[in-house]
This record gives C-alpha cells, structure tokens and sequence, in this order.
C-alpha cells in the first residue's frame, strides 16, 4: 500500500534553517560557482566545516560523533545547501548511505572505525553496486569475493562509481555463493580501502567535461574478512534497504533547481504570461515532491518501511529535473541576448544541467526498476 502522511516542520527546524543560510552567506567563497546537483561539488575544506557544525551524521548517535538529531531536521539542512547549490559531494554518499548502512548492520568495531570520521567530514565512501554490461540488473553482478585464510580475494569491476578518484573506501556488492535458482542470494557486502587496497580506479569523462563517475577494477585484491559489512550472504537484503535512503531525498528534485531561480531572476518582476505559466507550473512542481519528501522522512523517523514511497518519490522528482532545463529553454529562447555578465550564472548552470540531465534517471535505479518497485509495492505485478 502506499502512503504518505501528513508532516508538518516544526518551529526548531525553521530556526536551523535560518543558521543553515547564515553559514552559507559566511562560506560564498566556497561557492564559486553554485549548482544545486549533489555530484558537482567536491571541497574537503567545506566538507570539514559542516562536520565542525554537525551537520553531517546529524542523526546518528553521539558516541560515533553524530548529533542525535531528527530527520527533519537532516532534512532541513540538505534543502538548504542544495538550494544554496554548496560544494557537498564529498561527504554525500558517505553521510546519506554509507554511515546509516553501517550503523545498521556493522560490527561495532566497523562503526567505531568508520562513523567518527564521516561525521567530521573527513572520510569519504563511493558506492559499488552497478557493473559493466549488466545494466540495471543489480541481481546479475558478478564481482567474486572467495575467502583465502582470514581474507577474501576480489577480482571484477564496478562502473559510475561516484567521486571513487577521490574517496577513500567503497562498499561493494559482491558474490560471496555461487549462483543458485534464487537470485539474490550469495551476496555479500565488503569495505575496500581505495587508497591502500589495490584496486584500480579509472575516471569516465561525461559529456560536461567532468570525471565524477569511475570505473573500479579488482584484479585479486585482498580485503580482511572483518570488512565483510552484516552477514555474509545478506547483501540483497541490505542493499535494498540502503537504496531507500538514496532515494528519497531533496537532491532528487533539486538538481536543476537552481536553473529555475535563476530564470526567475531572468523573468524579473513582470514576467510574461507565458514566464509566469512556466514558473507557476515549476513551482508547484517543487511544492508537491517537497512535501513528499518531508513525508519520508517523517515515516523514516518512526521506523517505518519506505521503499516503495522513495522509489515514487526519485521516479516523478528526476522526471521532473529532466523537464526543468527543457521548461526553462522555453522560457529564454535566446542564449545569445542574455547580458553575458549578469547573467553569466543562469547560462552556466543551464549548460552544465542540460549536460548533465540524462544520468538524473540513472543513479539511484533506472526509470524501469523504479517503477518495477512501485508496481510491486501497489500489488500490481
């Protein structure tokens, strides 16, 4: 069944939300030239400064250096730096999945190890899930890890491994089992240290001139058995648990978001009708997957399961980031006339989005999987 309850922010979170703007004004210099994609910012130093804020880990609990905090509160934070387009690629995929996996199923040793560094801002995570020729069939990959003694032997290949040239470790989806009648069995998780490992990173340029995305090889990289994360076995269960925090947040409608404010600023205060329409029609757009979104995150304050609710919210929010850029192509039909100066930001952002925009339904569970999800969880297939 789905379902999205009613939420509400209260007044300490609208009073974070003003901290959050008065940290950002104070730290312009790291923002040089703002974009509100999660992926296009990496600045350690910004990263250590939100750390010292604690602003990363902000739910977790304090002894791993977390702040005890709520999710509404989490969420408050991270639509102010998006909306602020602030450099947190770094610490992002480490604060959003990785933590919260090891918080769930890691040994104590692995959060002890692990966790305090995140919540500083300092200690980076990539993700290994997706494979080369394998498509969206996350149930097909076939990187091994065969254990040797008190290690595990790793050979295959990860692909559009975010930031992995610059991260320190990644949690890789591995085969632990030979392939059985089910499926997902035989998957484990296990920690690599990128640095130290020996495993081979390769950066992919896009279409925007940028290397976020890698590819990570493993040729008989030996990993210690305790970086195995939960059981051996249980990958497919903790992966699809992990996604659902990947997919349900802000960064899933605020890509292209701040191509809108700026073709607001374009419009100016007398817009057209047609401007109006367009700006009326986004803003909308924004208003329902935001409140959507706060709706996950209070069902996730209360421990409820919100798969299906985060695979809707990430199919309709980077439908709608795809759209935006097209929308705004609309809406300022000339590049040409645009006063090259003052609106040197809009054209910017504009470019790089509309670059960028074909990978928004890709990261996360392609269009396909998402709404496999959702049919599934509507009883529908």
């Amino acid at each position: 069944m789905l379902q999205f309850d009613r939420v509400t922010l209260d007044s300490g979170s609208e009073v974070l939300r003003q901290r959050v703007r008065d940290f950002i004004a104070d730290n312009q210099h790291h923002m040089p030239q703002p974009n509100s994609d999660f992926v296009t910012g990496h600045d350690s130093e910004f990263s250590a400064k939100l750390g010292e804020q604690g602003w990363i880990g902000m739910t977790w609990p304090s002894e791993f250096g977390g702040g005890e905090q709520s999710n509404f509160e989490r969420l408050v934070v991270t639509e102010e730096l998006l909306a602020a387009g602030a450099p947190v690629s770094a610490h992002w995929i480490a604060d959003r999945q990785s933590g919260p996996l090891l918080l769930r199923f890691g040994t104590p040793e692995q959060r002890e190890r692990y966790l305090p560094g995140i919540a500083s801002g300092q200690s980076y995570f990539s993700i290994g899930m997706s494979e080369p020729d394998t498509g969206s069939d996350l149930a097909s990959v076939r990187t091994t890890a065969v254990a040797e003694g008190d290690a595990y032997r790793i050979n295959g290949t990860k692909i559009w491994t975010t930031d992995a040239h610059r991260n320190h470790y990644i949690i890789c989806l591995v085969r632990t089992e030979a392939p059985s009648e089910n499926r997902h069995a035989g998957f484990s998780q296990i920690i690599v240290d990128l640095k130290n490992d020996g495993a081979k990173v390769r950066p992919i340029s896009n279409m925007a001139g940028g290397e976020d995305f890698n590819e990570v090889v493993f040729e008989d990289v030996l990993v210690p058995k305790d970086r195995i994360v939960g059981e051996p076995g249980n990958g497919w269960q903790q992966v699809t648990s992990e996604l659902a925090y990947e997919r349900s947040g802000p960064e899933r409608f605020l890509s292209a978001f701040r191509v809108f404010v700026e073709m607001v600023r374009i419009c100016g205060d007398k817009p057209s009708p047609h401007q109006a329409a367009a700006i009326g029609r986004l803003a909308s757009h924004f208003t329902t997957l935001r409140r959507m979104s706060i709706s996950v995150a209070g069902m996730l304050e209360q421990g409820k399961d919100v798969g299906v609710e985060a695979a809707l919210v990430k199919e309709l929010g980077n439908n709608f980031e795809k759209v935006l850029p097209e929308v705004a192509r609309l809406v300022v039909p000339d590049l040409s006339q645009l006063d090259p100066v003052k609106h040197k930001l809009f054209r910017d952002t504009f470019e790089e989005t509309l670059l960028l925009s074909p990978s928004f339904t890709l990261r996360g569970g392609t269009r396909e999987i998402l709404r496999g999800v959702i049919a599934r969880g509507l009883g529908l297939r």
